[in-house]
C-alpha cells in the first residue's frame, strides 16, 4: 500500500486481441498475404465489450465499416483526409485511450508518494506515448490531445481516471471502431492480486453511440528480472509510406 492506497507501480500488459477488434473476430490475413504469407495476420479473439456488441448509431456504423475498408490507406497530400484516412496505428500516431492499454506492448505506471506531487505517470512502449494523471484535479482540458486529459481519484482500492479532451482522429482498434471529439472515457484500475489489475473503461460519445458502453479485461504485472520498457519509436517505419512520394530521387 502507498499512502493508504494500493501500489500500482510497475510494468503492465494485457493479453487480449482487442487491438485487432474489440468485438468477437476470426483470424484474418494481413496486408498483401500473397507476398507476406502469415506475417501480419491477425489472431482470432473474443469480445471485451460488455454485452458483446458496440451500440453504434446507424450512420456511425456505416462509417466504422468504411474505416475498415480503408484502414490501410494514407494520403498526406489531402488536408481533409490526412488524419482520418487509414488506421492511426499504421501511421504511428498516438494510440489514444483506452486503446493504448490493450495494444500488444507493455506500459508502466509510476505512482508518486505523498501529496507534494499528486500525479501519476503512465508511459507506453508504443511510440513512447505518455499520460499524466492529475489526482483530485478539477482542471479542464486546455486543448484536444491524442491521449486526452486525465484526472484521477481513488474509490476505495480502485483508481478511477476520467479522461476527456480527445482529438477525434484516434481509433479503438484495427477494425475501424472510432469516436468523435465528444468522447468521454472513465477508466477503473482495480487490484485483484499482487500481480493483476482488472481494467474497466466506460465509453460515452453521443455523436457515435446510442448509449454508454463498457470494456473489461485483466492486466498482468511483468515479473521478469530487470524488465523495462524498450524503445519502439515507429516514426522511421512510416516515413516512406507517408512521405515517400514527396522525396526527390535521382533521375535514372
Amino acid at each position: 500500500m502507498a499512502d493508504g492506497h494500493p501500489d500500482l507501480n510497475g510494468y503492465w500488459q494485457s493479453m487480449v486481441t482487442a487491438d485487432w477488434d474489440l468485438q468477437d473476430h476470426e483470424a484474418q490475413p494481413g496486408p498483401k498475404p500473397e507476398i507476406n504469407g502469415v506475417y501480419g495476420a491477425g489472431p482470432a479473439g473474443q469480445s471485451i465489450v460488455e454485452g458483446g456488441e458496440i451500440p453504434y448509431r446507424p450512420e456511425a456504423l456505416a462509417k466504422k465499416k468504411k474505416n475498415f475498408e480503408t484502414r490501410a490507406m494514407v494520403d498526406v497530400s489531402n488536408d481533409k483526409t490526412w488524419h482520418n484516412l487509414g488506421d492511426p496505428e499504421m501511421k504511428c500516431y498516438m494510440p489514444g485511450v483506452p486503446r493504448a492499454n490493450y495494444m500488444p506492448y507493455p506500459f508502466r505506471i509510476v505512482q508518486s508518494a505523498g501529496t507534494t506531487y499528486p500525479y501519476m505517470l503512465i508511459s507506453y512502449e508504443y511510440a513512447s506515448a505518455t499520460r499524466i494523471v492529475r489526482m483530485n484535479s478539477k482542471e479542464e482540458a486546455p486543448i484536444p490531445a491524442w491521449m486526452g486529459w486525465s484526472r484521477g481519484r481513488w474509490e476505495g482500492d480502485t483508481l478511477v481516471v476520467d479522461v476527456t479532451g480527445f482529438r477525434e482522429e484516434t481509433w479503438f482498434d484495427r477494425a475501424g471502431d472510432y469516436h468523435s471529439d465528444e468522447l468521454h472515457v472513465v477508466e477503473r484500475y482495480t487490484p485483484v492480486s499482487p500481480f493483476h489489475l482488472m481494467y474497466e473503461a466506460t465509453i460515452e460519445d453521443p455523436k457515435v453511440f446510442t448509449r454508454p458502453w463498457k470494456i473489461r479485461f485483466p492486466l498482468y504485472r511483468h515479473m521478469e528480472q530487470d524488465f523495462q520498457l524498450l524503445e519502439f519509436k515507429c516514426q522511421p517505419f512510416t516515413e516512406e509510406m507517408l512521405y515517400g512520394r514527396f522525396v526527390k530521387r535521382p533521375a535514372s
